[in-house]
C-alpha cells in the first residue's frame, strides 16, 4: 500500500476541527486524523507492506519549465515566490506526523526534485512480486492503474476514505469511457486534452472530459493522435476538433511530459517497507501521544498494528 501522504494530511487538516490541540496549544488536528487514517487502512485492508510517500518537491522544475503556469495559483507571494501556500497551522504539524510514522515503524519515501505522485508511480511501476494499492485524493494517480505483472489500484478518496472508490483498468475505463486495455495511459491522453484547474494545466480550449475521452478512445498512443492531427483525411478527428488540438500544438508538445508520473525518479526509502507487528519504538510512540495529547489516535494505530 502506498499513500499519497499530502494528500490524506491535508483533507485531515481540514476535516477534523482545528479545535484539536496538544496540551500547549499546538493544533494537532491533522495528527489526529492522518493517523486515524492510517490506523483506518491498516485495519480494513491488512496490507503486509506500507509506505508513506512524501512531496520532495511539490512543483518540480521540470514541470514548470514544460508547463509555467503548473500549481502557478498555489504559491505563497507572501515568501519568496517559490514555496506553497500552506497554513501555518498545518505546518508545524508535518514533522509530529513524520515522528508518529518512524516511532510506528512505517516507512516513508521521497526523491529529490519530484513529487509523491512520482515516488508512487515509481515504486508501483517496478513492484513485480505484490499486488499494489495506491491511496490518494488525486486523480493523476488513476494513470498507474494495471493487470500486469502485478495488480495496481488505486482507493481514490476524493470524498474521503469512508466512500472511498477502488479503480483499476475496469473501473477506469467505464467511469471515463476509455479502453480498459490501456486505461492507465489513455487517462493521461485524457487529462492532457481535459487539463486540470487545480494543478494550472490549461487543457486544449473548447475540449472539455467528454470529447477528450471520446477522441482518446479511437488511437492506440497519442502519438498516433497527433499525427492525425497533421493528416486531414484521418476521419477520426472530426474538423473542429483537430482545429482545436492544431491551435494548441505547443501545449500538446510539452504537456504529457507533465501529467505522467516520472517512474524512473530516484526514489528513496527510510527503511524495510514491510508494515510491523507491532510499533517499532511504542515508548517513542507512546510519548508522542501524550506530548501532544493523541494518545487515542496512537492507541488506535497500535491496535491497528497489532491485529493483523
Amino acid at each position: 500500500m502506498l499513500l499519497d501522504s499530502a494528500s490524506l494530511y491535508f483533507r485531515a487538516f481540514f476535516g477534523v476541527p482545528d479545535t484539536i490541540r496538544a496540551p500547549d496549544g499546538t493544533p494537532v488536528n491533522a495528527v489526529r486524523g492522518f493517523t486515524d487514517m492510517v490506523s483506518y487502512l491498516v485495519g480494513v485492508n491488512r496490507p503486509t507492506r506500507l509506505v508513506a510517500c512524501l512531496d520532495l518537491d511539490w512543483r518540480p522544475a521540470f514541470r514548470v519549465a514544460a508547463v509555467p503556469s503548473y500549481k502557478a495559483h498555489r504559491l505563497d507571494e507572501d515568501g519568496d515566490g517559490s514555496e506553497e501556500i500552506v497554513p501555518d497551522a498545518l505546518a508545524v504539524q508535518v514533522p509530529i506526523i513524520l515522528d508518529v510514522l518512524r516511532a510506528a515503524g512505517i516507512a516513508t519515501a521521497g526523491a529529490e526534485g519530484y513529487e509523491a505522485d512520482d515516488v508512487m508511480g515509481a515504486l508501483a511501476h517496478r513492484e513485480t512480486v505484490d499486488p499494489v494499492e495506491v491511496v490518494s485524493g488525486d486523480r493523476d494517480m488513476f494513470q498507474v492503474v494495471r493487470d500486469e505483472p502485478t495488480p495496481v489500484r488505486v482507493r481514490y478518496a476524493g470524498r474521503g476514505l469512508s466512500k472511498a472508490v477502488v479503480y483499476g483498468p475496469v473501473e477506469l475505463a467505464e467511469r471515463y469511457a476509455l479502453p480498459a486495455s490501456r486505461a492507465g495511459a489513455a487517462y493521461v491522453d485524457l487529462a492532457v486534452l481535459r487539463g486540470d484547474p487545480s494543478d494550472g494545466l490549461p487543457g486544449v480550449p473548447g475540449v472539455g472530459e467528454k470529447t477528450a475521452a471520446t477522441v482518446v478512445s479511437r488511437f492506440g498512443t497519442f502519438a498516433e493522435l497527433m499525427a492525425a492531427v497533421d493528416d486531414p483525411t484521418d476521419k477520426r478527428l472530426a474538423a473542429g476538433v483537430r482545429a482545436k488540438l492544431a491551435a494548441a500544438r505547443d501545449y500538446l508538445a510539452v504537456a504529457p511530459a507533465v501529467v505522467r508520473v516520472a517512474v524512473d525518479c530516484p526514489v528513496t526509502v527510510s527503511g524495510p517497507d514491510v508494515l510491523p507487528a507491532a510499533p517499532a519504538d511504542p515508548e517513542a510512540l507512546a510519548a508522542l501521544g501524550e506530548r501532544w495529547g493523541i494518545a487515542g489516535a496512537v492507541e488506535r494505530l497500535t491496535e491497528a498494528l497489532t491485529a493483523r
